[in-house]
């Protein structure tokens, strides 16, 4: 009997892996025909500054991202602090332990394919005045034991099962692609944090350089006023000047510090715990090469495209699942086992018992909740499509506007740059003048004050072209982040 059994259960597995599963077989979606990122073609070059802003770079059409992209800014300080944050950072720690609980969701559900099993022992002492129990005599109390083993299987005929592994294997990949997206996420807002403060710093040193000179400025009208060679107007005037440059040092004092909290607590520290080297910009070099993947390849690329495309593919499963629970379900069991007054003669002749079953539900009438539960599952994959075709658009749409950005703001650079190298020959011309009493100390001053506003114009250029060479790594969707070792970036601009 224990053969047929075997043979039967055996069987009923073959079956149930062999059938065919009811909703449709999920499909990729086609990959965008798209041949380029922007409506123009790209220069191969991106405009050139002096050398000592950044100088030009370079595109490497169909070159991928370099797994880790923020040691292509040649600072082993920045290195550090990206690296701690991978190991300390909150937002990654529950990104990995969701994806495990996703994994552990596969897993279990991976089980509903494997037949059921349940071990039953009872044990008890009673006595019963109306039927007796083996070799007592009425009113006796007597003892008995009992162990019974049972096994179920819900044969998969329409692949409810399948399909329910199926979405959970897919909710498990989109977790995964999360995670991704967070690493990335990560490893940005940390560079942009680290750029963020050398750039208000710099500007920080030339606020407080412009207050000095208009406190000089301020000082010398007030000393020509009580000669009587200006009038209050023009006292004024130099006041209110003053206390514009006063105002904007508050102001670059909190962003700073902003700036440096947000590092630590990137990095999984208290604001007050963090110490570290400050950022400035001459500790950074902007990447001389950017690798451009090829648009085909960014729907691989990107972890936010790939999480929707595995939402999807759960949501095309889910069908499947609502599909077969208004289909037949064939459920084959059986059980063996024995009772007697004591274990030892649980499994004697005449106390053993077994069982053998099968059962068909057909669900015939819930008010047409299964029907209407199938029609929802159909609307969540509708949905879940027009949610990835959106992702896919947006991915475009961050690339295009960091390649924009990269070209106009190094343009942009070069502007600022021309005008502070016109500032500085202004000064020292004007420097030479006043060493021979051609002009006067508010001649120089002014100078000074014209060549601080250029070079704090110059520092916003310069940290916008380091944000958009940053912008562009993340939307190509960066590198795989499981091998940071697998690709080395290329050497920062000289």
């Amino acid at each position: 009997m224990t053969d047929v059994r075997n043979a039967l259960l055996a069987g009923a597995v073959a079956v149930s892996l062999a059938a065919c599963a009811v909703g449709p077989d999920f499909q990729r979606p086609a990959l965008p025909a798209a041949d380029r990122y922007t409506a123009n073609a790209l220069p191969a070059t991106i405009v050139d500054a002096d050398a000592a802003h950044g100088g030009a770079q370079q595109f490497e059409p169909g070159q991928d991202v370099p797994a880790a992209w923020w040691r292509a800014f040649g600072s082993p300080q920045l290195n550090a602090v990206v690296e701690r944050a991978l190991r300390a950072n909150p937002d990654l720690q529950a990104a990995d332990a969701a994806l495990r609980q996703a994994q552990q969701t596969l897993a279990a559900q991976r089980g509903a394919w494997l037949p059921q099993a349940d071990l039953h022992v009872d044990a008890s002492r009673q006595r019963d005045s109306v039927v007796p129990a083996p070799d007592a005599g009425i009113d006796t109390p007597y003892a008995l034991r009992t162990a019974q083993l049972s096994v179920s299987y819900t044969l998969d005929v329409f692949g409810g099962t399948r399909r329910q592994v199926e979405a959970a294997g897919a909710q498990a990949q989109a977790q995964r692609d999360q995670r991704d997206a967070a690493y990335l996420s990560l490893t940005a807002n940390v560079v942009n944090a680290a750029i963020g403060e050398a750039a208000v710093r710099a500007q920080l040193e030339a606020a407080r350089a412009q207050v000095a000179i208009a406190e000089q400025l301020c000082t010398l009208t007030e000393r020509q006023q009580a000669l009587g060679a200006l009038g209050a107007a023009q006292v004024l005037a130099q006041r209110t000047a003053l206390a514009q440059a006063q105002a904007a040092v508050p102001g670059l004092e909190k962003q700073l510090e902003q700036q440096r909290t947000l590092l630590a607590i990137l990095g999984g520290q208290l604001p007050g715990d963090a110490a570290g080297a400050p950022f400035t910009l001459d500790t950074l070099q902007l990447p001389a090469q950017l690798p451009l993947s090829l648009p085909s390849r960014l729907v691989d690329r990107r972890p936010d495209i790939r999480a929707a495309e595995a939402q999807a593919h759960a949501a095309s499963a889910l069908i499947g699942v609502a599909a077969a629970a208004r289909l037949p379900s064939i459920t084959l069991s059986a059980a063996g086992g024995g009772s007697a007054s004591s274990v030892g003669r649980m499994f004697a002749a005449g106390n053993t018992q077994w069982s053998v079953a099968g059962s068909l539900l057909q669900p015939l009438f819930h008010g047409g909740a299964l029907a209407h539960q199938q029609r929802a599952a159909e609307a969540g994959y509708a949905q879940a499509m027009a949610q990835y075709r959106s992702v896919v658009l947006n991915a475009f749409g961050e690339v295009s506007n960091a390649l924009t950005a990269l070209q106009s703001d190094a343009q942009n650079l070069r502007a600022c740059a021309d005008a502070q190298a016109l500032a500085e020959r202004t000064l020292a011309l004007v420097q030479r003048q006043q060493a021979v009493g051609a002009v006067g100390m508010a001649d120089l001053l002014q100078a000074q004050q014209a060549y601080q506003s250029t070079q704090a114009a110059t520092v916003q250029a310069q940290a916008a072209r380091y944000t958009d060479t940053v912008a562009l790594y993340q939307a190509l969707g960066g590198g795989p982040w499981w091998s940071p070792a697998a690709q080395t970036p290329k050497p920062a601009a000289p």
